[in-house]
């Protein structure tokens, strides 16, 4: 009989990886329901990337998150991808089993519709189109769960049009992809806006998408969450938007995967926010 059970350990692996929040957000929770484990940020290099991996498991860890700029490189190293990831092209969640295999799964796009539903209770999604800002990761997985709860069409500018036509192309007929010089015009009658974009983020360029069509009515929210009032949210919030700040996301992401490292199902709670705000 062992009387030392193995303390399961997870993780999140990025580089830089020393700005996360993921471990006061894992940490948190870990010490709210007194559940013995760690969860540890992890910084490694694209060459060492394989090699950490497969030698996780082996020491107790059960899994871990993926950050930049992993995300897309781990969908080959897995050996089992779930349907999500493989259509996003990006994995943010990993889970060892105990046979060694590796699961790869993606829940950003589950975090984002949880933080919408939650921050705004009356969003109806298919009441009309939704403007969204940027085509990089985040928006491929924010695009995916757009499609998947009824939005009728959705529109995508980015600073770099090729980027945005290749989700055009992937995503099907829904998409519609606008010149960056014209993305203002996007957010004409919108129900839905989207900064998938880091614009707007401390310490990168300003956001300086016109929003003189923005629909009133319309729920806006920003995947940037420092600050967490962004200049998008606070034009929109004084044009009479519902806005929902970024943070929400990173959140409400979390909750799969430290569900199935450590078998208890989180809640995302105001107590949670200010913890993971103030660290």
């Amino acid at each position: 009989m062992n009387d030392h059970p193995r303390i399961p350990l997870a993780g999140v692996i990025g580089s830089p990886i020393a700005h996360s929040r993921s471990p006061a957000l894992h940490g948190y929770w870990l010490k709210q329901y007194g559940i013995r484990g760690h969860y540890i940020p992890m910084d490694v290099a694209a060459e060492d990337l394989e090699t950490v991996l497969r030698v996780l498991p082996k020491a107790g860890f059960v899994g871990c998150n993926v950050t930049i700029p992993h995300k897309e490189a781990v969908l080959a190293l897995a050996d089992v991808v779930s349907d999500r990831a493989a259509l996003i092209g990006a994995a943010n969640t990993l889970i060892f089993r105990p046979d060694g295999r590796i699961h790869a799964d993606n829940t950003d796009g589950y975090g984002f519709i949880a933080n919408l539903r939650e921050g705004a209770p009356g969003w109806a999604p298919a009441e009309g189109p939704a403007a969204v800002i940027g085509a990089g990761g985040a928006a491929r997985a924010i695009v995916a769960s757009l499609l998947e709860v009824g939005v009728p069409e959705i529109r995508i500018s980015n600073r770099t049009r090729a980027r945005a036509d290749v989700l055009r192309t992937e995503f099907g007929a829904r998409v519609v992809v606008y010149d960056w010089v014209q993305a203002g015009n996007m957010m004409e009658d919108a129900r839905t806006v989207v900064n998938t974009s880091s614009l707007g983020m401390e310490g990168k360029a300003e956001f300086r998408v016109p929003l003189d069509a923005l629909d009133s009515r319309a729920v806006v929210t920003d995947c940037v969450y420092t600050p967490l009032r962004t200049k998008l949210l606070e034009e929109a919030a004084a044009m009479g938007c519902t806005t929902v700040d970024g943070l929400g996301m990173l959140l409400h992401q979390a909750v799969p995967g430290f569900e199935r490292w450590f078998g208890h199902r989180p809640e995302v709670t105001a107590e949670l926010r200010e913890a993971v705000l103030s660290a």
